[in-house]
């Protein structure tokens, strides 16, 4: 990958990016590739601010806030507030495995902000804690842990750079309809009429992004028709938001669990138009949940 050097100062207008994650994720480092890209970076500003900021009015180039627990009069609750609020504002949400943040933790010797007379270990576990209602709400999720911090500048240009034509950001969400549907979706096609592996005892344990599940789903005689059709309609689409001015669209697939029919599809149809030269995030919600819950748990009992 190659880092970034040169501003780039055709952001885009009215976009506004919220930019959040765990402390040590590298938000800092994306804040400061935004900026490169043009986009007005404010850092820490106090989350009683930011509507007032948001309400005033829209001139120059976008607009970059980088928000965490650090902040002042940080809340979730704010957080969710400022997310939820109509305008094209759009949750940038930088992860990083625990294990990752624990040894750059100590090689930093930095003291964790959620736990400055306790180890970092806990503060770690103290901040995905608090952020998890923040990260299943994220648009564009970028997980670092296994990045540098060139390769980190180089996806937040991948994602926020380069011609206007690619500059739609596209999410494939995957859901289940028993927790309703995720915030901000554009698209929603019910894929409950497909046969479902739950019922299949050697794949009940399985999801969506296994080679057994993906067959299985795919070999109902009604897949191929469907998918061909969500397809087709999203490539032809997309160029129309794209001529629209529209900076994110999101495609959501809901199955009774959210964890077989809704993640095959989310999958094929996201390396679809990844494929197609659209850049392309695929979240798979109920997923990310029981993982998180996993964590939560592991952390616990270590």
């Amino acid at each position: 990958m190659t880092e970034l050097t040169a501003p780039s100062r055709d952001a885009p207008s009215h976009r506004t990016v919220l930019v959040s994650g765990p402390s040590g994720a590298g938000r800092s480092t994306a804040i400061r590739a935004l900026e490169d890209l043009g986009y007005e970076v404010i850092d820490n500003l106090p989350l009683s601010l930011v509507p007032r900021l948001l309400d005033g009015p829209n001139h120059g180039p976008a607009l970059a806030l980088g928000i965490d627990t650090r902040n002042r009069d940080f809340s979730v609750a704010a957080l969710l507030e400022v997310i939820d609020r109509p305008g094209d504002v759009e949750l940038l949400y930088l992860d990083c495995g625990p294990d990752v943040l624990l040894r750059r933790y100590s090689e930093t010797r930095r003291r964790h902000p959620m736990a400055p007379d306790e180890t970092p270990a806990v503060g770690i576990a103290r901040e995905f804690d608090l952020l998890k209602p923040i990260q299943l709400r994220a648009d564009i999720m970028i997980d670092t842990s296994d990045l540098t911090v060139h390769d980190l500048k180089s996806e937040i240009a991948r994602w926020f750079g380069g011609p206007s034509e690619n500059r739609l950001a596209l999410s494939v969400h995957s859901f289940s309809y028993k927790r309703g549907l995720p915030r901000g979706l554009d698209m929603v096609f019910d894929c409950r009429f497909l046969r479902n592996p739950y019922w299949d005892a050697d794949l009940r344990g399985l999801n969506g992004l296994s080679d057994e599940v993906a067959r299985y789903v795919s070999e109902d005689s009604r897949y191929d028709d469907f998918f061909e059709k969500i397809r087709d309609l999203s490539l032809l689409l997309l160029p129309a938001y794209v001529e629209e001015g529209k900076s994110h669209l999101s495609i959501g697939f809901g199955c009774t669990g959210g964890q077989h029919r809704s993640v095959t599809l989310a999958e094929h149809l996201g390396n679809t138009l990844a494929n197609a030269g659209w850049q392309v995030s695929t979240r798979h919600r109920e997923l990310e949940r029981r993982a998180a819950s996993e964590s939560t748990v592991a952390q616990v009992g270590t």
